[in-house]
């Protein structure tokens, strides 16, 4: 009975948000029980480029560490934004959610060279939390029942308290470079005057991904559109 209720519930998770959170548990896991190591994952240029160790551009997004409060913490995190980013904005349109995993996967890869991070799973878990808290600009946030915020400043409210625990903020500045980034091209730019879309997902991932809307009659909220917010028409607070 349990297990039927577990396989019901893991089934309704949206399908990227299943795999990828499924595929950082199994690699921890997996790190764990002793099958793999970490060396066998992490993020290493000459290893990827001169060896053709491949898998590691992938791995390195996998794994945050042992079983412990920050694996739990950046589990939680993942889990929850990346479903309500999939559920949300990117309703029905599975193949620009893939395609914003790419493209950011792309550039935090790029960045990560710069800064030599090993290990870039929390920064991409930062990412997802900033282009959600920008396309939800008005949900109040309470943190801990220590803090109460608009969502915006949870990126940084996370940077902060990440400071306090002694990492690194480099990791949330990088997740917060990249998610400003996909946000602008995707949200802003496209509603200035001379701008336009500069992202598109290419058609191969349309035909693998997209399926039809259970709801054809399904009329998305303004932030849930291609192109974000409609950012001349603010919504006052309570209103």
């Amino acid at each position: 009975m349990a297990y039927q209720t577990f396989r019901q519930e893991y089934l309704q998770v949206p399908p990227v948000t299943r795999a990828y959170t499924t595929a950082c548990v199994l690699t921890t896991a997996a790190v764990q029980l002793e099958l793999i190591t970490p060396f066998q994952l992490y993020f290493n240029p000459e290893l990827i480029f001169k060896h053709f160790q491949i898998w590691r551009l992938v791995t390195n997004y996998l794994f945050f560490g042992p079983v412990g409060f920050n694996f739990l913490f950046n589990m939680i995190f993942l889990y929850r934004y990346c479903r309500m980013l999939e559920e949300g904005s990117f309703r029905g349109r599975t193949a620009d959610f893939v395609f914003m995993f790419l493209f950011g996967g792309f550039l935090m890869t790029l960045f990560g060279l710069l800064v030599n991070l090993v290990f870039l799973g929390q920064a991409f878990t930062i990412m997802l939390v900033y282009i959600w808290s920008r396309r939800n600009p008005y949900v109040r946030m309470n943190f801990f029942g220590l803090l109460i915020f608009q969502a915006p400043f949870l990126p940084w409210v996370l940077m902060g308290f990440s400071l306090l625990l002694g990492n690194s903020v480099i990791v949330d500045l990088l997740g917060i470079a990249v998610g400003h980034i996909y946000f602008f091209l995707e949200d802003v730019f496209p509603n200035q005057p001379g701008g336009g879309r500069l992202l598109r997902t290419p058609s191969i991932l349309k035909a693998i991904f997209d399926t039809p809307e259970d709801d054809p009659n399904y009329n998305p909220l303004p932030e849930e559109r291609p192109g974000g917010f409609a950012w001349g028409e603010g919504q006052r607070l309570g209103g």
